[in-house]
């Protein structure tokens, strides 16, 4: 079905770029990039996926079912994403709020051209109808060199979907149900926007990436729809019968100084609120994998774990199971999504308080991006510090959040959000 090819590249940066520009012609692009952050379970330094064959394109009635019949039919790499009202087809739940970017909740395609690039050595995998174009593809992807970029002319007006005053309102109204039980913990997130916005996004990617340099960096497109994402974390993969969770629970300031930056890590460590919300979370993580799960296969290889990133300190936990040949691979996604770190505990509890408190639909925020492989491999991440644009409406928008305890202080979670809005609004402007 599909022709392989090998070549050897001489510097793995300048031919990211390359290939990124390249991309740029056609309407379906997916661009996944590790920025050479040294993880255990990394498949790829890159990949790029463009120019679908065939694609899947759905609301959330019925979605995880359209997408086991054409990952079954197609046993081809896919690529696309899974947006967070995906929860309105697992559970008994809806999406009411404001929508300014109007994406469908799922995309997938099947690319004609597909290139995985591993250290010096790119393999080129295209669809045989197309693959006496790859030479010619090659050598074009080689010699392009960056284009001058122009950058828009129209100055952003970022605006808040909630304030300062209303954030520390609804946050209270959380922790009363924290208080009287309802749930233990919950991500309550708000969204920065931009109307009547024209940027270049390709040239915002770079600036992003470049600032921030995360291990699950995308740059997504479809026709209008763009995702531009700079997330530092793993939603799930696949890897023979080995499924893989890395949640994300736990922030901290990055610091000039050494010695204050290394503080800030101990004390990221150490912290119980921090510690607490990891937590509870792979408890959460550990329940929802053990549905598809071999019998006593779910384990926590790592807790609790520091990593660093350019921005800031993260607390990341590593939950692994092995799967029941009983389980699709898209039973395994279904029935751990949305992911934990994005949603809380009770999952079903805090989604249901979070659709009423918050005041925007997450839509492809805090969903997923990712690929499937022929042999039903996978590996999607969670789309955080992402900037989502509909070049059609004219609306750009990205979201933050952070996690609600009963250890947590209103003002000090909405500091967190400006934190990890931080790279976004530098990117942005306005």
């Amino acid at each position: 079905m599909r022709t392989i090819t090998s070549f050897t590249i001489e510097n793995l940066s300048d031919f990211k770029q390359q290939l990124l520009e390249w991309a740029q012609q056609f309407r379906e692009i997916v661009f996944l990039d590790s920025n050479d952050f040294k993880q255990q379970y990394s498949s790829y330094d890159c990949m790029l996926a463009v120019d679908a064959f065939t694609s899947l394109k759905t609301d959330y009635h019925n979605a995880f079912e359209d997408l086991k019949s054409y990952q079954q039919t197609t046993k081809d790499w896919l690529f696309g994403y899974l947006s967070y009202d995906l929860k309105n087809d697992t559970e008994a739940l809806s999406s009411e709020n404001f929508d300014g970017l109007e994406f469908p909740d799922l995309f997938f395609f099947q690319p004609k051209k597909l290139f995985l690039v591993k250290e010096n050595r790119v393999e080129v995998h295209y669809l045989r109808m197309c693959d006496d174009e790859i030479e010619n593809d090659f050598s074009e992807i080689v010699a392009s060199r960056k284009p001058q970029v122009v950058s828009e002319a129209n100055r952003l007006i970022i605006q808040q979907r909630i304030s300062k005053e209303n954030y520390v309102e609804r946050v209270k109204e959380m922790l009363a149900h924290i208080k009287h039980g309802d749930i233990y913990e919950a991500n309550f997130c708000m969204e920065f926007y931009a109307e009547n916005a024209t940027i270049n996004p390709l040239e915002k990617f770079e600036k992003l990436n470049a600032i921030s340099k995360p291990p699950f960096a995308v740059f997504f497109k479809n026709d209008f729809q763009f995702l531009l994402s700079a997330s530092p974390e793993r939603y799930l993969k696949k890897d023979g019968e080995v499924i893989i969770s890395q949640p994300i629970k736990g922030t901290s300031k990055r610091f000039s100084d050494f010695d204050q930056d290394e503080n800030s890590k101990k004390q990221l460590a150490l912290d119980p609120k921090e510690r607490s919300e990891n937590i509870m979370i792979v408890d959460l993580v550990r329940n929802d994998l053990s549905h598809t799960a071999q019998k006593g296969s779910v384990e926590v290889a790592e807790l609790c774990g520091i990593y660093t990133f350019p921005q800031v300190h993260h607390m990341i936990s590593t939950i692994t199971s092995k799967l029941d040949r009983q389980y699709s691979v898209s039973e395994v996604i279904k029935n751990s999504f949305p992911m934990g770190s994005m949603t809380g505990a009770p999952k079903i509890s805090a989604m249901k308080i979070i659709e009423n408190l918050e005041a925007t639909k997450r839509g492809l925020y805090s969903g997923a991006v990712g690929y499937f492989t022929p042999e039903s491999d996978f590996d999607f991440n969670v789309v955080i510090r992402s900037i989502l644009y509909n070049s059609k409406n004219n609306y750009v928008s990205y979201g933050v959040g952070s996690a609600i305890t009963a250890l947590s202080i209103p003002e000090n979670e909405y500091e967190e959000c400006l934190l990890k809005a931080k790279a976004m609004r530098e990117v942005i402007g306005g």
